[in-house]
């Protein structure tokens, strides 16, 4: 994983428009943004030397921003003034403030101002990152870098995509960063959840509909493959299509065109289809429940999504990175995971892949009370998370996984070592060339049957 300094800022400003604004161009250039938008709320913070800067309006509605100064001494304050107000600016600097900036400002000036106040080193712990920026994902283990050399291939070209992985693996990640690193970026996407809507709307919400088609149906509609027209079509869970869908769809690729419900001539559409699933299709195709044809037209290009317990420290990184979201959500900062939860983090199976994972930590920012997290606050079912016994504050996660693999290695083969770390057997593989842990000799070796009389 690389090291990444993120610098972490607060802005104070009560004009909500000019405080959302802000927030989002700051986020854009790299910062980690909290906000607030009074004396008051800036006041909730606690932990004042979490931030690297505050930026804040000298004027709030319940007082000066420039109180802030001495309150969060030695963190720099920066305050923002109207053109009218320069006597107010220099009172601020006067009273500490690093500098000061005139509203309405350039954007450009801003991000200039703010870094050239922000000459030191972030004071925060740098943040263990993995995020691939080009597609958007969290993760640097050799199966995402497959994946990543994979959709590097496959997004400049118009064929159609499956993509396979169990639910909460981010499959619709994959389907954005298909459509955004194409030559369809500019065109709409539309991301479908096949199990989401009714059966019995279904085709009407996909091929939309003509005035007085069905019941209830006042108006003629789009429906939302038309909608996707000149982009990208994502449908997601599509082994829960209905078969007669299923047959609409299978025209639609055939011909690229769509004709609505109720309506006799068919519209031509310019579409790229990239399809998902958790289910196994040659299963339903066995069980009736998946037409074979179209199994075949969707199975052009095949991009299956890892399980998160396959993919070793990546597990760590996206731990890290939602630690960063949730803070600034639950308006917390400062928070960083015990030896002890790192430990239980790695170790956990996650059936339920990222999107367990973000709620994991999600819930642990939201009920910590200490500026660290145990791993009773992750919510882990103990039968399923590793053993802890013994794990001091000081040991590493490495430590502690060398420790695991040479008390067990006797009583367990590789495969039910694997499962107890919740990792595949390649990443098992792996961990020991990387900590020098031989595999252990099967006994059948160290005491050979002597066959003879």
């Amino acid at each position: 994983m690389n090291v990444c300094p993120i610098y972490q800022l607060l802005v104070v400003e009560d004009e909500t428009i000019i405080r959302q604004s802000m927030v989002r161009l700051l986020s854009r250039h790299g910062f980690c943004v909290y906000e607030a938008d009074s004396l008051q709320q800036a006041k909730s913070f606690s932990d004042w030397s979490a931030f690297d800067l505050i930026i804040t309006d000298v004027r709030l509605p319940d007082g000066e921003g420039t109180d802030l100064i001495a309150l969060a001494a030695p963190t720099s304050v920066l305050v923002m003034t109207s053109y009218a107000s320069l006597k107010s600016a220099v009172a601020a600097l006067k009273k500490g403030a690093v500098d000061y900036i005139a509203k309405p400002f350039d954007h450009d000036e801003l991000i200039k101002l703010v870094k050239q106040n922000l000459r030191n080193p972030p004071k925060i712990h740098a943040i263990e990152t993995a995020q691939n920026r080009d597609y958007g994902m969290i993760g640097d283990s050799p199966l995402m870098q497959r994946l990543y050399h994979l959709l590097e291939k496959v997004a400049p070209v118009d064929s159609t995509v499956l993509v396979l992985g169990e639910s909460g693996t981010g499959k619709e990640l994959v389907a954005k960063a298909l459509h955004q690193h194409g030559h369809r970026a500019f065109g709409p996407f539309i991301s479908v959840n096949c199990a989401a809507i009714p059966e019995s709307l279904i085709e009407a919400e996909l091929f939309g509909h003509e005035k007085g088609a069905f019941t209830g149906a006042y108006a003629a509609r789009t429906g939302l493959v038309e909608a996707a027209d000149g982009g990208s079509l994502f449908l997601d869970e599509i082994g829960e299509l209905p078969l007669e869908a299923q047959a609409r769809l299978l025209r639609l690729l055939q011909e690229k065109e769509v004709r609505p419900v109720g309506a006799t001539l068919a519209r031509r559409v310019d579409i790229r289809l990239i399809a998902a699933t958790h289910r196994n299709l040659r299963e339903l195709i066995v069980q009736g429940k998946f037409r074979e044809d179209l199994f075949y037209r969707l199975h052009v290009i095949e991009l299956r999504l890892p399980a998160l317990r396959e993919r070793g420290e990546d597990v760590l990184a996206l731990a890290q990175f939602f630690l960063v979201n949730m803070q600034q959500k639950a308006r917390r900062v400062g928070l960083s995971f015990s030896p002890k939860s790192l430990a239980a983090l790695q170790g956990y199976a996650w059936p339920g892949n990222v999107r367990e994972l973000e709620h994991a930590v999600e819930r642990a920012v939201v009920l910590t009370d200490s500026a660290i997290i145990e791993p009773d606050l992750l919510g882990l079912p103990l039968n399923t998370a590793l053993p802890l016994t013994g794990f001091s504050n000081d040991a590493s996660l490495e430590q502690y996984l060398q420790r695991f693999i040479l008390d067990n290695q006797e009583q367990m083969n590789e495969t039910e070592l694997a499962v107890k770390l919740g990792i595949s057997r390649k990443t098992l593989w792996e961990k020991r060339q990387k900590l020098g842990i031989p595999r252990r000799k099967a006994q059948s070796q160290l005491n050979p049957i002597n066959t003879e009389s």
